[in-house]
């Protein structure tokens, strides 16, 4: 089934036309709950990994044992998937709620020490048939993406630790058909659903605050001035508002520019050449949120207002969206993981 972004409310190229040497494309994927296979790209669903070549573990140290089981989470989110599609206005009867109810965060692990392997969970993995926007490393046509189950790394012990494998698909001989996942995990929203993808091409502008000075005070001018009396969704009815629609878009995706709505725009630059990193993937909690409804696909409008639609993967990784950011130059440099 086609995915199809609408047209933007305004050519901003066309008002703006400096802005035209500034686009760039960007894939939005689109991840919608199914059950894809190792030979598909997706999110959350089963990876293409040699059965010979061991499964990408952690070893940093760090407390391990406590969280929510891996179980669990796959459990519930079967039971409450189950209860809103069989009754949208209630959701889970009194059974349901009482199972629901078990399943606690507690010390389900003791036995791991803290510095005991454990399995990354496979977050997606890219084929570059399905995905042209991925670059073209010379490192192989599929790109498979781990996390850490917990955020438990780097200077402020908050962080993710994650890992990118690229591989050439025809290689693999006889592929892993039992893939290991941990027994327990630091939060429900690291284990991503099956989702299968329907990538689309779109174009994007940079952040707000990245554009010139004179150019910010153009956009600011012809979108007028904000009535302080109202939300940020009644100022956005307005007009149409360039950070909102004609920027760039929500959910996930490779390429574009980043949305730098929490931190206000950093300079990524690699460690090894200090060329300036770009966005690789961007994998967001939602694929759409009420300040971004004109991103929202032609054929998801109706589910616009359904519990859950917009939030097919249910994951939330660090603050809601995780920018995995790569070298132009050479993939063997080390990326950076950027949290909005």
């Amino acid at each position: 089934m086609p995915r199809t972004t609408p047209p933007r409310p305004v050519d901003v190229e066309a008002v703006f036309p400096e802005l035209a040497a500034l686009r760039r494309t960007a894939i939005r994927l689109h991840p919608r709950r199914g059950t894809p296979t190792a030979q598909d790209s997706s999110v959350g669903g089963p990876m293409l990994w040699p059965a010979d070549e061991p499964w990408p573990v952690c070893t940093l140290a760090h407390k391990r044992g406590s969280g929510h089981r891996y179980a669990d989470v796959l459990r519930e989110r079967e039971i409450l998937e189950r209860a809103w599609r069989r009754d949208p206005r209630s959701g889970p009867n009194a059974e349901e709620v009482d199972e629901l109810a078990r399943f606690k965060r507690g010390r389900h692990a003791p036995h791991l020490a803290d510095t005991d392997p454990i399995p990354l969970i496979g977050v997606a993995q890219l084929y570059r048939r399905d995905v042209p926007g991925l670059p073209n490393t010379g490192a192989g046509d599929l790109l498979q993406v781990f996390w850490c189950p917990f955020e438990r790394h780097g200077e402020s012990r908050h962080e993710l630790h994650v890992e990118l494998r690229w591989r050439r698909s025809r290689d693999v001989g006889t592929p892993l058909t039992e893939q290991p996942v941990p027994e327990v995990v630091g939060r429900p929203e690291l284990v991503p659903s099956p989702c299968v993808l329907h990538p689309e091409e779109v174009i994007e502008h940079p952040w707000f605050e990245e554009l010139p000075e004179d150019v910010r005070e153009r956009i600011e001018a012809w979108e007028g001035p904000e009535d302080e009396d109202q939300d940020e969704e009644e100022n956005k009815g307005e007009g149409e508002q360039y950070i909102y629609d004609l920027s760039t878009a929500p959910g996930w995706k490779v390429g574009g520019y980043i949305a730098w709505n929490l931190t206000g725009p950093a300079r990524l630059a690699c460690s090894v050449c200090d060329a300036e990193l770009t966005p690789l993937l961007t994998a967001d909690q939602r694929e759409w949120d009420p300040a971004t409804t004109s991103w929202v696909l032609y054929e998801d409008r109706q589910d616009i207002g359904v519990m859950g639609a917009n939030v097919p993967t249910g994951v939330s990784p660090g603050r809601g969206r995780l920018i995995i950011a790569v070298c132009p130059r050479d993939p063997h440099h080390p990326f950076r993981l950027v949290t909005q």
